[in-house]
């Protein structure tokens, strides 16, 4: 509106670009099996096919007891690991993480997939 009434819009142009919002499909564990009590292996939708020990998971732990909250800085002491391990059980947290209970009681941390990805690489 310009002076109380409505201005002529008709050579109005629009100078940004239109957008287009593109949805990518994450990639997705398509299974999860529990190879023994020291080892799971997961298969992703994207064909690739990971595995991850118990020792090695506990070490990666991104719960708060493990990682400062704040700094991101490890605080796991990862001597203090038993190399002999295993994981109790495993669960399903929604639909974008796994929970490991360890032999060593530990059991907090929620490993995101895309966490668990990026840990294979």
């Amino acid at each position: 509106m310009v002076g109380g009434q409505w201005s002529d819009l008709s050579n109005f142009t629009n100078h940004r670009q239109p957008t287009t919002t593109t949805i990518t499909n994450m990639i997705e564990p398509v299974q999860i099996i529990e190879e023994n009590e020291r080892e799971i292996s997961i298969k992703w939708s994207d064909d690739a096919e990971t595995r991850y020990d118990a020792v090695q998971l506990r070490r990666s732990c991104p719960c708060a007891s493990c990682v400062n909250e704040w700094t991101g800085e490890k605080i796991l002491n990862e001597a203090s690991v038993s190399e002999d391990l295993v994981i109790d059980s495993t669960s399903v947290v929604g639909r974008y993480a796994l929970n490991f209970h360890f032999s060593d009681g530990h059991e907090t941390g929620i490993y995101s997939f895309q966490f668990l990805r990026k840990l294979a690489e």
